[in-house]
């Protein structure tokens, strides 16, 4: 099949690189059109309770997630002048298209007893420009007496205030997003600038804008950088200029692909399907390293470029096959998660190894074609003397020191194990960004001020219509008000208790020690002065249109997933259960952050089935290669190891288990099973030529393929460290550890996989082991004759 396939890319090589070239184009005219989106709620399956409930809750009540926050805490906006531009800056931002609302202190609203026409009216409290300080000095006592607003609105005890930018969805959920935050930013930082007060930002369509703005940048970043760092590596192995060229060449048509793939299967750029191009290059370039190392290999055995050319189609081409199959592997499991952008990623990322292997097998064989024969420079690389050095060293431990190979593996092994009972599952909303990014350090400041900015909901079934008009159950929702209040990490809510007060606080001209729930004697005026449709127009945003549901907005610290499942469930929940604990009673918590804390835990859990599902195909897909159960069985123990030392690293060095460095193993598992299968199916080629003799099968084998592994690792460890450039905590993590991973399967796959053979596979040690030193004897003394004949030849010409 391989011998026929060679001569159908020998002989159709330029019909073969236009079609290559025409679907390229295709490609590269599709990735014109690629998006980007950054959004929580995709992490959680469509069919999760949770997500189902949260979506009639957006239906119902609407956005939890489109408040952009703006903070300010500075004496200096308490002056008139200062505060009549940010009067006006408020304005301004009501004017921003795709903004749907600005609450802020220049914007408050306070219920008015209108005595004449028996209800209540809601005027502003700042009616115009304010011109002189005692103007204001007055307004702003005023306001101080709207308890509807105290510590959700400004902070009396810091003198911090919070403007509230709330955003369109549809705008919210587009690439206009970036837009109307900029346009938002804009005004603010003019504003800052004029007025010298610091802004604040905080909010999910700030974080988002944010974030897709780093994803952009990044997706270039690790291009360039992937580009840069294999073209050096290959400039230094090859010494050629045209193995670069061709190898950027392939880089290039990937990219193209794995772009346009997006785009054609209705993708977008997420965190993760934004590493994929750089992911895919470095993925690909182990290919064309074992395809210029075989080419040159053959070409100095018999110098014939066609042969050669062929021989590598031949002999390469189905271990190529396999080891982007098993790649493809490792990511196709993905699709078997509930998450969408997992699947995404193991969709595009599984679809373009394969399509790596057939750009490969065509584009290098095909341009070699037309390319001169190779010269004695680059063919250097073969006898380069520290690599023949680094396998005599590995030689020596396979032969002679396996017992310590053996006892420094189980060490290893037993404090990796140690550490990996320290690993905590634990993330951030935005723990991907660095510590000193100006994102964590304003969230900060909303957290000092305000308790956070991270949005919680809290639905109240009341169990029957109309269920807000009663008197016990108001106070029964009050109740839950005042637990919430007490806690630590949790803004004080904004719910109809709040209108409710304000309500009675109004009736009483504004008392501020009015600020309560009214009695049942004073209910019917109350409800009197309220009337239906203004109760409609004011409540609408906290009991539904039944009035059987009722809504509190809590705002919450980024406290990490453990502590908030601590604050949700045992405490928030707990004491809701007990507060309506009647039959008739019913809460649900909900909002971004719920389903933000249960995509985390979503993520993770699938990553891990996935990759006991990615090690049962490729075990069987070993089998496919090597029926014998020993053989398998050795060639999945040095895969395993290294996940088990990284493992082990990340509990020591308190690096905690989240999506990115779940992702860690799934990827490295699937690359690193490439060298073992490299050096396996030499192992099995050289054990038929050598008569059983499994030492000398062994040692042959080190030398002939352990070049182009150690080449390999070497690219693909520098391939996965530019990711550490990154300005997202979680893919630095991910390409650090898939480095060091990567690292580790390098040195267990030419040094553990080749003694557990001796070990395990070899029937008749002694016996082999003297065979194999004959047959070693007689190699060195071959090429030693060859060393001396180069020597003597060398002097003849001097001589002449």
């Amino acid at each position: 099949m391989w011998s026929k396939l060679s001569s159908i890319i020998i002989k159709s090589r330029v019909w073969l690189l236009l079609i290559t070239v025409l679907f390229t184009a295709f490609m590269g005219y599709q990735a014109k059109k690629i998006e980007i989106t950054y959004d929580f709620i995709k992490v959680v399956p469509d069919d999760d309770p949770d997500l189902i409930y949260f979506k009639e809750f957006q239906k119902t009540f609407g956005e939890d997630g489109n408040i952009l926050a703006i903070g300010l805490k500075n004496d200096k906006l308490y002056e008139y002048e200062t505060f009549a531009k940010y009067q006006q800056l408020a304005k301004d931002l009501s004017k921003v298209e795709g903004v749907t609302g600005v609450i802020a202190l220049p914007e408050l609203m306070n219920f008015q007893k209108d005595t004449v026409n028996k209800k209540f009216a809601i005027s502003p409290v700042f009616t115009k420009t304010v011109n002189s300080q005692a103007e204001l000095d007055s307004l702003l006592k005023t306001a101080e007496g709207v308890k509807v607003y105290e510590n959700l609105l400004f902070n009396k005890k810091t003198g911090a205030t919070l403007l509230a930018v709330t955003i369109d969805k549809d705008f919210l959920n587009s690439a206009k997003r970036t837009v109307v935050a900029n346009n938002i930013l804009n005004l603010t930082e003019k504003f800052s600038e004029e007025s010298s007060i610091k802004m604040h930002y905080a909010g999910l369509p700030y974080v988002r804008a944010i974030m897709v703005s780093k994803v952009k940048d990044e997706l270039n970043l690790f291009l360039g950088l992937a580009v840069l760092v294999t073209c050096i590596f290959l400039f230094i192995f090859f010494r050629s200029f045209f193995a670069v060229f061709f190898t950027f060449l392939v880089i290039l048509i990937t990219v193209l692909w794995t772009l346009g793939f997006i785009v054609v299967l209705g993708y977008k750029i997420t965190l993760l399907t934004g590493m994929l191009p750089a992911l895919i290059i470095i993925i690909s370039i182990p290919n064309c390293i074992y395809m210029f190392n075989k080419y040159h290999q053959e070409f100095r055995k018999h110098g014939n470029k066609i042969k050669a050319i062929s021989r590598i189609i031949e002999k390469v081409g189905f271990l190529t096959f396999m080891t982007n199959i098993n790649t493809a592997v490792g990511f196709f499991v993905l699709l078997f998660t509930d998450i969408s952008i997992i699947r995404e990623f193991g969709m595009v990322a599984g679809i373009v190894s394969v399509a790596t292997f057939i750009i490969t097998l065509i584009v290098i064989p095909s341009l070699l074609l037309f390319l001169p024969e190779p010269s004695k420079k680059q063919l250097k690389h073969l006898d380069f003397k520290l690599f023949r050095q680094i396998n005599q060293f590995l030689e020596g431990l396979v032969m002679n020191k396996r017992k310590w190979v053996y006892i420094g593996t189980v060490a290893v092994l037993a404090v990796s194990v140690w550490g990996i009972n320290k690993i905590n599952a634990v993330s951030y909303m935005v723990d991907d960004l660095p510590e000193d990014s100006h994102v964590k350090s304003d969230l900060g400041f909303f957290e000092q001020n305000f308790k956070g900015v991270m949005p919680l909901e809290i639905v109240v079934d009341l169990g029957k219509k109309n269920g807000i008009k009663s008197i016990s159950n108001l106070q029964k929702l009050e109740e839950l008000e005042t637990f919430l209040k007490e806690q630590e990490y949790v803004s004080p809510p904004l719910s109809v208790l709040n209108v409710v007060k304000g309500a009675v606080q109004a009736f009483y001209n504004g008392d501020p020690e009015q600020y309560r729930l009214p009695t049942n004697r004073e209910a019917p005026f109350i409800t009197k002065y309220l009337g239906k449709k203004s109760e409609e127009n004011t409540l609408k945003s906290f009991v539904d249109s039944t009035g059987q549901f009722v809504r509190f907005t809590c705002k919450v610290a980024d406290i990490g997933t453990t502590n908030m499942n601590i604050l949700i469930k045992d405490k928030i929940q707990k004491k809701a259960d007990e507060i309506f604990a009647d039959k008739h009673f019913e809460t649900h918590i909900t909002g971004t952050t719920l389903l933000f804390l249960k995509g985390n835990e979503y993520l993770i859990n699938d990553l891990k089935d996935s990759l006991i599902m990615a090690f049962i195909l490729i075990s069987l897909m070993m089998a496919f290669i090597f029926t014998d159960i020993r053989m398998i069985i050795i060639s999945l123990i040095p895969n395993i190891v290294p996940m088990i030392i990284t493992a082990g690293i990340m509990g020591i060095f308190d690096i905690t288990l989240k999506p990115s460095t779940a992702l860690i193993f799934s990827i490295a598992f699937g690359i690193s099973i490439d060298s073992t299968i490299h050096y396996l199916s030499k192992f099995k080629q050289e054990l038929k030529n050598l008569k059983g003799n499994v030492y000398a099968a062994v040692i042959k084998s080190l030398e002939e393929t352990g070049v182009s592994m150690i080449y390999t690792s070497m690219v693909l460890f520098g391939g996965f460290v530019i990711f550490s450039f990154s300005q997202f905590g979680g893919t630095i993590a991910l390409g650090v550890l898939t480095s060091l991973t990567l690292f580790f399967a390098m040195l267990t796959n030419l040094i553990l996989l080749p003694a557990l053979l001796i070990t395990f596979v070899s029937p008749n040690q002694k016996k082999e082991m003297k065979g194999f030193k004959i047959i070693k004897n007689l190699r060195a003394k071959r090429l030693q004759k060859k060393a001396d004949k180069a020597e003597n030849d060398e002097e003849t010409k001097q001589a002449v």
